[in-house]
């Protein structure tokens, strides 16, 4: 069998970068999914001969004739796009180019560009992004917007970093990949770390005190990698829940004589919720009973995760963390999904970072362990952390040494807050003590406001304005795994054309906090089936503000999801009719307009109501009312066999004898129509 090549493999014997590699074959007509591609043979060999040869002589042909240029442009149509600079976000230029979040998520990142539902854009990403789909992205001023009481503010202090973002995309570097490991209990999470860390230890640091803080830091092949030693899956989502995206890369450890567990499916759903890079760790392949085939075909078919060398674009790596075996082949897929997502940070000014874990610590006060994204962090910094501040008086490096200052994706011990900050908070330093005083004022008085209203099964609507298809996303937990499955078939045959159910995640036994932390992140709910609530579950979600619904009774479930199905429709606006009346005679008053002297014939009039003005049986006129007037006195309502002064709004072309209809808008629930179906998803 011919041997073939990975992108990235080739990438390396050339010195490029995966994604140059990929840009350059694009150039000459050769099409590659992502670095994981395999070339053949020829191609590889025609490659390395343009590579050896003069910049002058031709690039190697495709296999596919190529078209001149004036003869594309003539086949594509090119559209143009207008866009406000302030709402160059992922979804609303999806929306402006018609197609979905996911859809270019998915493209780009074939690109080699990880993109995130709701990102923030520059102008030339966004430009970038509309090019792609063959459309020119005009950007325009700001909209003047009013803005709305109830709408979140974006912090002043994340603006900050929002604008050099902006303003500065060319001083924007490489920044060393943060990876969280993941997986089912026993499947070997802790000796991957352990075997990563000890590898990686340099000599001279032998017989050194290694302090663990929850995060430290390794060098493979010249590069840094920062390794997150999570607790458990409510901390990882704990990261996403509260807005600090602090895992850049997650590896999913799967062990090859167990395959596919319940937590492995938990920690897979927290993943692919927080949409970062997934490389699953097959580790255990030094047992005897291990299987690699079968696991893969499990993850297939249970997560939808399939291997690269079966076809899919999943990188799975065989390894064993006991006897080392496959441990470098990890660490080098690490630094290449990260080259090929583009992970940047802004080098200079002011530290932002994400607090992993923090603590009082009787000897030296509260301790935060934070991961730095952008800047420098240094002793004697000005800090704040979400209602709480301080000076940084000593910085311990995952050593247990004593630094100076800390760079992005640095791994750190802050000493010198006031008091402990929440963990999953943002770390950022200010220019001054009297700043940071400000800001914590101004965030301790948010907080005394109520939370904000979270998704409930009752009341969907709200949510969802703006998308074509409205979903429902569950989590479910139920008292076995053959329940489990009833449940999902049950809902997912709950189909309509409007709205749709997404299951977030499910699993078996008690519902866990765990579950809430997903429930916030995702926007669900989370519905129990013969399973209790942990304590710690229950407190989070009144916290949280997120709602957990348990049954006994499947009909019952199944019924309340349906009404909050319905719920996601907007109600239909309809016309009920209230009254009539006629035109007895008309008044024109200077700088108002023309008055109708109407008689009410039959029911009533109001203010807030509508008007339909008829002419010989023809409607001439159709809208609101500006005045009612019962005499000279402004009323609300009129009734028959009253009169009453009309002025009507817009529209002064009333006449002696016209006829009126009156009406207000009603709104009246819609109701979903359900296809039965027993396709499974």
């Amino acid at each position: 069998m011919a041997h073939k090549v990975r992108v990235y493999e080739l990438a390396h014997k050339l010195g490029l970068d995966s994604k140059e590699l990929i840009e350059e074959l694009e150039s000459w007509g050769i099409t590659v999914k992502s670095h994981m591609s395999a070339l053949d043979e020829e191609t590889v060999s025609l490659i390395l001969e343009a590579f050896e040869e003069e910049p002058t002589k031709p690039a190697p042909k495709s296999s596919k004739p190529r078209k001149r240029k004036e003869e594309e442009e003539e086949e594509e149509e090119i559209a143009e796009i207008e866009l406000p600079s302030s709402k160059l976000r992922l979804d609303t230029l999806a929306s402006k180019l018609g197609i979905s979040q996911n859809q270019i998520i998915k493209d780009m990142f074939m690109k080699g560009m990880t993109l995130r539902p709701g990102q923030e854009l520059t102008k030339s990403l966004a430009e970038e992004i509309a090019l792609n789909y063959n459309t020119i992205l005009e950007v325009t001023k700001p909209e003047e917007e009013i803005e709305k009481p109830e709408e979140k503010k974006v912090d002043e202090l994340e603006l900050y970093y929002k604008k050099l973002y902006e303003e500065h995309p060319n001083e924007l570097v490489e920044r060393p990949p943060v990876v969280t490991v993941m997986g089912h209990v026993d499947h070997g999470k802790t000796t991957l770390l352990d075997r990563i860390r000890k590898t990686n230890v340099a000599e001279r640091e032998a017989g050194g005190i290694t302090q663990s803080i929850g995060a430290y830091q390794v060098e493979f092949n010249g590069k840094k990698i920062t390794f997150i030693d999570t607790p458990g899956h409510e901390a990882f989502t704990a990261m996403r829940a509260r807005g600090a995206q602090a895992t850049d890369i997650v590896v999913l450890v799967v062990a090859a004589d167990d395959g596919v567990m319940p937590q492995t499916v938990e920690a897979f759903d927290h993943a692919k919720n927080a949409n970062v890079p997934i490389i699953v760790a097959i580790n255990k392949i030094d047992k005897p009973n291990a299987n690699i085939e079968y696991t893969k075909q499990q993850l297939a078919s249970q997560l939808g995760l399939v291997a690269e060398d079966w076809g899919g674009d999943t990188v799975m790596i065989p390894m064993s963390a006991k006897t080392g075996e496959g441990v470098e082949d990890l660490l080098e897929m690490i630094l290449i999904v990260a080259e090929m997502s583009q992970i940047r940070c802004y080098p200079k000014e002011r530290a932002r970072g994400v607090i992993i874990e923090s603590k009082l610590d009787k000897a030296r006060g509260p301790v935060a362990t934070v991961i730095v994204k952008d800047g420098i962090l240094r002793k004697g910094d000005y800090i704040v952390a979400g209602a709480t501040m301080g000076r940084v008086r000593s910085l311990l490096n995952d050593k247990g040494k004593n630094v100076d200052e800390a760079h992005p994706s640095d791994p750190v011990q802050v000493l010198g807050f006031e008091e402990v900050p929440n963990v999953h908070s943002v770390l950022y330093v200010v220019e001054s003590l009297a700043q940071a005083r400000k800001i914590v004022e101004k965030r301790k008085e948010l907080m005394k406001k109520p939370l904000k209203q979270r998704i409930k099964l009752e009341e969907f609507l709200k949510m969802m304005k703006g998308e074509e298809k409205k979903k429902l996303n569950l989590i479910i937990k139920a008292d076995s795994f053959g329940t489990v499955e009833a449940l999902k078939k049950a809902l997912l045959k709950l189909k309509a054309k409007e709205v749709e159910i997404e299951i977030i995640h499910s699993g078996i036994g008690n519902v866990n906090a765990s579950d809430v932390m997903l429930a916030e992140a995702s926007n669900a709910v989370v519905i129990g089936f013969r399973v209790r609530v942990d304590g710690a579950a229950r407190k989070e979600a009144e916290k949280e503000g997120i709602q957990i619904r348990t049954y006994d009774v499947i009909f019952d479930l199944v019924e309340d999801v349906k009404l909050a199905m319905e719920g996601l429709l907007e109600p239909e606006t309809v016309e009920e009719f209230t009254g009539r009346g006629e035109v007895k005679k008309v008044f024109s008053i200077s700088k108002v307009g023309k008055i109708a002297g109407v008689v009410i014939q039959e029911g009533y009039v109001e203010k807030s109501g509508f008007v339909k003005v008829y002419r010989k049986s023809r409607e001439i006129f159709k809208g609101g009312i500006e005045s009612l007037k019962h005499y000279k006195e402004d009323v609300l309502r009129v009734e028959a066999p009253q009169e009453c002064g009309i002025k009507l709004a817009g529209f002064d072309d009333i006449q002696e004898g016209d006829e009126l209809e009156f009406y207000v808008h009603k709104k009246v629930k819609r109701e979903l129509t359900f296809e039965e179906s027993t396709e499974e998803r």
